[in-house]
């Protein structure tokens, strides 16, 4: 067991910036981590972030703009991967060869060639690669897991999420912010950030230990978001105004299981709105929606069917008795309610152990391919992907799921 671990960290925009201060540094400070190596593309942003850890931890890290030298300057024991999508795979390929856990932030991929080259570096190397789907330990999530377990769910029939988010003023100032979903709103269009509402789904639904995703189907609405915001925020003869943007307002995805289960995706983030995640599980015995925290139990809640706004907020009702153990006693800190130092402490459980983590690289894979399988459907009419086995038919006998505490196949004892 490592009592020192050591992370060299690539990519400081908000992301990344926000990740230092509320779970990095509190992680240098409080659970013996060594943040030993700072990369961005920008030299400012990386020489903020080495200020930063030189002042919290009296030691400066080495600071370049160069990410190969984090890897290979310094003696990290993982990479934390924190940068735009397009380089999310070839750093983490790169760490991989180099001997380092890879901690990858979320996003889709590109190809599927990307996602099997991801798989078989792990696969060659030995070395573990973690998506680091912060959503995969929001306490809601958690707690819905941890009653399916459980069986208070019954049978998993069908599960609903999404990102649904008004991204507007960053896409529509990405240029300045030097934001990438800018010219990724540019230039695709497809479920490009699918993985905060696929990754709890997935573990509910045992993906790729006893069930996978089969094939998907994606549609696109049309591109009229962002149009009527510039010219009303940039003005009309603003360059951004003449744009014709490729991405769809509302990308709607649709999933088939092995095990017949069905898994609907949404991306709505060009249109006003709330936030949601629209976390949605739906069973024989109980239901939950995210949108209204509702949970509805079979056999008590029966005579609510014609008063639906009786039942929302109601699973705070189950929380003290449902609640997973990783949410028992936990004060919650460091971003997005709690869930973004829980996913940095599972990773920086396994790393410490020398074990698997508890997102694999067939997870990262899985969700990340949807990004790339929703691009095709789309340019394709709707038509079906076949959604690969990446585990290469390990999905049918997972005999290596590491027994951690931050485990998430079943229920830490």
């Amino acid at each position: 067991m490592k009592e020192k671990v050591k992370f060299g960290l690539i990519g400081f925009g908000a992301r990344g910036s926000d990740l230092l201060r509320d779970v990095l540094l509190p992680m240098a400070k409080d659970e013996g981590v060594e943040l030993c190596g700072v990369c961005d593309l920008y030299e400012d942003r990386a020489a903020a972030a080495a200020d930063k850890i030189e002042e919290a931890t009296g030691v400066r890290p080495l600071c370049t703009t160069d990410y190969k030298e984090v890897i290979d300057k310094t003696d990290a024991d993982a990479i934390i991967i924190m940068c735009a999508w397009e380089y999310h795979i070839p750093i983490a390929i790169d760490a991989m060869k180099a001997g380092k856990y890879v901690g990858m932030e979320v996003g889709g991929a590109y190809s599927i060639d990307d996602c099997w080259r991801l798989v078989n570096t792990s696969e060659e190397t030995g070395m573990p690669c973690m998506i680091l789907e912060n959503c995969c330990y929001g306490n809601r999530e958690l707690m819905v897991l941890s009653m399916v377990k459980r069986g208070l769910f019954g049978e998993i029939s069908a599960c609903e999420g999404g990102y649904c988010h008004d991204l507007r003023h960053e896409v529509s100032y990405g240029e300045e912010n030097r934001h990438y979903r800018l010219r990724n709103y540019t230039h695709r269009n497809c479920d490009n950030y699918p993985t905060h509402e696929l990754g709890p789904i997935c573990k509910v639904l045992n993906i790729n230990n006893g069930n996978r995703m089969l094939s998907l189907t994606s549609t696109a609405s049309c591109a009229k978001g962002l149009h009527p915001y510039i010219v009303e925020n940039r003005g009309a003869d603003d360059k951004l105004a003449n744009v014709e943007f490729c991405q769809g307002d509302v990308i709607k995805t649709v999933i088939r299981c092995y095990n017949g289960e069905l898994i609907t995706l949404t991306l709505d983030t060009t249109l006003p709105r709330a936030y949601s995640r629209r976390f949605t599980v739906r069973g024989t015995k109980a239901s939950y929606w995210e949108d209204t925290d509702a949970l509805f139990v079979d056999g008590k809640d029966n005579e609510k069917e014609w008063r639906p706004h009786e039942m929302w907020g109601t699973a705070a009702q189950y929380e003290k008795e449902n609640a997973h153990p990783l949410w028992q006693n936990y004060e919650a800190h460091g971003g997005h309610g709690g869930m973004d130092y829980l996913v940095f402490s599972a990773f920086l459980e396994a790393v410490r152990a020398g074990t698997q983590t508890p997102i694999d690289v067939y997870d990262a894979a899985s969700w990340m391919a949807i990004t790339a399988l929703s691009e095709q459907s789309i340019a394709l009419g709707s038509a079906p992907q076949y959604i690969p086995d990446f585990t290469r038919g390990k999905w049918m006998n997972r005999t290596d799921m590491p027994d951690l505490r931050f485990r998430l196949d079943k229920l830490p004892e």
